[in-house]
């Protein structure tokens, strides 16, 4: 099964993307995802407030 997501209200938080969509249940969910090459931080909250907390505080071991 393929994960099709439809990312909505997508802000950018230094090099953290933070996305909502609904997933295969219909629930809401929140996305921060770090865009910077070798990084791999990617993580799902039920709250946007949290997925924007872990954009704010995220630090990218790659250097």
């Amino acid at each position: 099964m393929t994960a099709n997501r439809r990312f909505r209200n997508v802000i950018r938080i230094g090099p953290v993307q933070v996305g909502t969509y609904y997933d295969g249940r219909g629930r809401e969910k929140h996305t921060a995802a770090c865009t910077a090459p070798r990084c791999g931080f990617s993580t799902d909250f039920d709250s946007r407030a949290a997925a924007e907390l872990a954009a704010r505080t995220h630090r990218c071991s790659v250097r």
